[in-house]
């Protein structure tokens, strides 16, 4: 499928998906979303990807915020449908994808674009990133789950100041807040990111599907997240990755995975 806001390259099992809007600093528009979910969609079902790197183009920025133009004029209904349709089509989507999705960060993750980079499963930054959720500056708050996974990741503290100042931070606070995982230079963020994508395809993607299952309920209100991790873990028994595995270790070899 071609598309006109993003750039998708499938290379060694893992698929690169970048935001190329450069000349707005890659922010976020419905077209931008709504390809960004197509892509997804194909890689869920695309046997060949096990393991998804979002980035933006460019060195300036990962995705600057929501193209405000969009929803300016909007009526409180419109917007909490905006809302709405954003958490479906993309973030709770990405969220919740049964394969590993790492954001590497190269630059401004602003407003949406942090909050994307927050759905991720975990993410990596480039030393010029600088992240924050300005949107009390326009009157508004973070409509994208913002409020919930800041505060989820960073506590509830620095989230309150973070998004009460709508200040930003660079990489290196990101780094003692928890918000990324790994700091790198511009040069090496893609090649960092690949090296952690590789040691993810190690393993069991199965099991790992288990396990986003497992540690994203811990976060829902109203499941319990141990009962998840038992379910998802006894269900593991009846894989063929769990056969591979087992046997792997025991005959003291590496592991095969099917991916079954």
């Amino acid at each position: 499928m071609s598309y006109q806001n993003i750039l998708v390259e499938e290379e060694n099992e893992i698929l690169y998906i970048t935001i190329d809007r450069p000349s707005k600093l890659n922010a976020l528009n419905r077209d931008t979303i709504q390809e960004l979910h197509e892509a997804f969609s194909e890689a869920k079902d695309d046997n060949e990807v096990k393991v998804i790197i979002l980035t933006g183009s460019g060195e300036k920025a990962f995705v600057a915020g929501a193209d405000i133009s969009e929803f300016a004029d909007f009526s409180p209904e419109e917007g909490k449908q905006l809302a709405a349709e954003g958490h479906a089509k993309l973030f709770d989507f990405v969220a919740n994808f049964p394969k590993p999705v790492i954001a590497a960060v190269n630059g401004f993750a602003l407003g949406g674009g942090l909050e994307l980079a927050m759905a991720a499963h975990f993410r990596v930054a480039s030393e010029n990133a600088k992240m924050g959720l300005p949107e009390v500056s326009l009157g508004v708050i973070p409509g994208y789950g913002g409020t919930q996974r800041l505060s989820q990741i960073v506590g509830k503290g620095r989230a309150m100041e973070m998004i009460m100042t709508a200040g930003m931070i660079d990489a290196n606070q990101a780094l003692q807040y928890n918000l990324v995982n790994h700091v790198t230079t511009q040069e090496e963020l893609l090649e960092f990111t690949e090296k952690l994508a590789g040691k993810i395809l190690n393993n069991s993607l199965v099991a790992i599907e288990g396990a986003i299952k497992a540690i994203n309920a811990s976060y829902e209100k109203g499941v319990n997240g141990f009962e998840v991790e038992m379910n998802e873990f006894g269900k593991a028994f009846g894989t063929e990755d769990f056969k591979e595995g087992t046997s792997a270790f025991l005959n003291k070899r590496k592991a095969e995975f099917p991916g079954k």
